[in-house]
């Protein structure tokens, strides 16, 4: 018979593994992704059926009926825009896994979520991989940490962290970083996709079977993405990212994944000298600063999960000495912007193919609902004739390759947002005015098409 392999290459993007080198991985496609490591075999009592094979625990089936639902065991983290995020609160047994650039404000966050909860009386174990104990000492000072049940443990062995945590029986575990710690089992370098794999797996098993709910911090790559194998964000519970830049003052974390709430809900704070401040009214945050009697710059309303935003489009249109004319987008989908240049090219007869065209979402934060596309449109419409949009008025609704403009889910939710920061006209598409006309203090236009709605903003 032949021998296993002593080795193999693991594919540091997605986990495929191969007995020799490729230089392009089959699953995912990426490029010099492969990475040699230590080939583990299987356990010669695994795959048996009998009395041999016993789990670790076992489990027995439950009626339906008798199962009690959780959503009354949710516990508060302290902090409200963290609470909306994770769906209302924590769930005692899941596994979070909080992800950003670095920098960002991803351990100022779960240190002062983990003094909330120690706070509490929750008992809180705080592991960290990178940061020794005196270093998370000074930062806690800064943000005024004053807890007595949180413990640290500056230790990147998996073995040695799950029995401190056996010992210890704390209420909530945080891990900073997932990537520095490894398991004796696995012989491979602390942060690759085996030990990932491992270590994500471990903590899973723990929080499910004590119901303690355990907090990951990962690294992200060049690219955004959380590094490790795409595992890693099925085998956790809710998958939270950072978003926004880092030099900004404001912060932006989006759940991308939630099996306990709603998905693409965001939390927004503020970056101060104690911490990440909650801000109550993102709004008021993205429009402080717009200016006024400017061309270009029109007042969208977005839904991110449940909360109504209204946030600032701006575009620019200006001529260029090549023969085609460059385009650009942030904060809003590059394609998306290239499909409403061709509309207005097309229906309204507007000449772009010679102009740049730059479109930019104030603020740094990332949009991506139908329902910007008339914001969108009608700011490079504005940039384009040189013509102010009436600083009072707000605009939504998505607009179809035809030019018309169709309707939204929640326009009800967005137009009380727009009232209560006091606007005054609100243009929305035909078939979302009706019901919006009760609201005091604001005119509701309703149009059918592009050139319905240019025609009245200008």
């Amino acid at each position: 018979m032949a021998k296993s392999p002593k080795t193999i290459y693991v594919c540091q993007k997605c986990g495929r593994q191969e007995r020799k080198w490729h230089g392009k991985c089959a699953d995912c496609g990426e490029w010099s992704s492969y990475v040699e490591e230590k080939f583990r075999a299987t356990p010669q009592n695994m795959g048996k059926v009998g009395a041999a094979a016993k789990p670790a625990f076992e489990n027995k089936p439950v009626s339906y009926r008798d199962i009690k639902p959780q959503d009354d065991d949710r516990t508060t983290s302290g902090i409200v825009e963290f609470d909306r995020v994770l769906g209302g609160g924590i769930v005692a047994g899941s596994l979070v896994l909080i992800g950003g650039a670095p920098g960002i404000g991803k351990s100022t966050l779960v240190a002062q979520v983990s003094d909330h909860l120690a706070r509490g009386g929750a008992k809180v174990l705080y592991v960290s991989g990178e940061e020794s104990e005196r270093q998370i000492k000074m930062r806690g000072d800064r943000l005024g940490i004053e807890a007595e049940s949180l413990y640290i443990l500056p230790e990147t062995n998996l073995e040695s962290i799950l029995n401190e945590s056996e010992r210890l029986k704390p209420d909530s575990i945080i891990v900073d970083s997932i990537q520095t710690v490894f398991s004796e089992r696995v012989e491979s370098a602390p942060g690759s996709v085996s030990q990932v794999r491992e270590v994500a797996g471990e903590f899973m098993m723990y929080a499910k079977k004590t119901s303690t709910p355990v907090f990951l911090v990962g690294h992200v790559t060049k690219d955004g993405s959380i590094a490790g194998p795409k595992t890693l964000e099925h085998i956790v519970d809710t998958v939270i990212y950072f978003e926004g830049d880092r030099h900004h003052n404001h912060r932006i974390i989006r759940a991308t994944k939630n099996r306990f709430g709603a998905a693409n809900e965001i939390g927004i704070f503020e970056m101060t000298n104690k911490g990440l401040e909650p801000v109550a009214n993102a709004s008021e945050l993205f429009l402080q600063e717009r200016p006024e009697n400017a061309s270009g710059s029109v007042v969208t309303i977005a839904m991110e999960g449940t909360r109504p935003m209204l946030v600032e489009v701006q575009a620019l249109v200006s001529g260029t000495h090549l023969g085609t004319g460059r385009r650009m987008a942030q904060g809003f989908d590059y394609n998306r912007t290239s499909l409403l240049i061709a509309v207005l090219e097309k229906r309204l007869g507007f000449q772009l193919a010679g102009d740049d065209v730059f479109v930019n979402v104030a603020g740094g934060i990332e949009l991506d609902e139908p329902a910007v596309d008339l914001g969108v449109a009608a700011a490079i419409a504005s940039s384009f004739k040189n013509l102010m949009v009436p600083p009072q008025t707000a605009v939504f609704g998505e607009v179809g390759l035809t030019g018309e403009i169709r309707g939204v889910l929640q326009a009800q939710t967005r137009a009380r947002e727009a009232q209560t920061l006091g606007f005054e006209r609100l243009v929305v598409p035909a078939s979302n005015k009706k019901g919006l006309e009760k609201l005091l203090g604001l005119r509701v236009i309703g149009v059918r098409t592009l050139e319905e709605a240019l025609d009245e903003l200008f």
